[in-house]
């Protein structure tokens, strides 16, 4: 068995799933969302998010880390803020020992969807379905834990090409 974090990164609100793996079963383990203070200066913000991924690190001991690309959008201010929380979740994980993958969004969405184009609410309800007994509340967690699907997918088939396995 192995423990996958899925990180979506964020400023105000960082999603976060932990997912167990064996063999080609997922079991949800747990989910949530940090949140910083809007107020509060970036730097202090940047520390609530290293904290808080620090803890769940400890908790939940993962062994494997994957965070969702940056998309570039129009405000070059929030998508350097962005940048920076993204910076945090790389940083965090990578320090702690675990192994960092990074997805970008259409990938993510064909792992646990099928399609790249699927909305909010299509990954929501697969992640639902792909892990029973996750009640997912923000879809900054439902996020996360799909980020780790993903990571679990790639994982195993690249398990697979390691090994010489055929699928049919």
């Amino acid at each position: 068995m192995i423990r996958l974090m899925g990180i979506d990164p964020g400023l105000r609100f960082m999603g976060w799933g932990i997912v167990d793996v064996e063999g080609n079963r997922l079991r949800h383990v747990a989910d949530g969302v940090l949140a910083t203070q809007s107020g509060d200066d970036v730097p202090r913000r940047l520390c609530d998010l290293h904290e808080g991924l620090m803890k769940l690190i400890r908790q939940y001991g993962p062994t494997e880390a994957a965070v969702e690309e940056t998309y570039v959008n129009r405000n070059g201010s929030s998508t350097l803020k962005l940048g920076y929380a993204r910076g945090v979740a790389l940083l965090v994980p990578a320090l702690a020992g675990l192994s960092v993958h990074e997805y970008g969004a259409m990938a993510v969405k064909r792992s646990v969807v099928g399609t790249g184009a699927a909305t909010k609410e299509q990954v929501t309800m697969m992640v639902r379905r792909l892990l029973p007994g996750a009640e997912v509340k923000r879809a900054d967690a439902s996020d996360a834990l799909a980020i780790a699907i993903c990571h679990a997918h790639h994982r195993a088939s690249a398990q697979h090409v390691a090994t010489g396995v055929r699928m049919a």
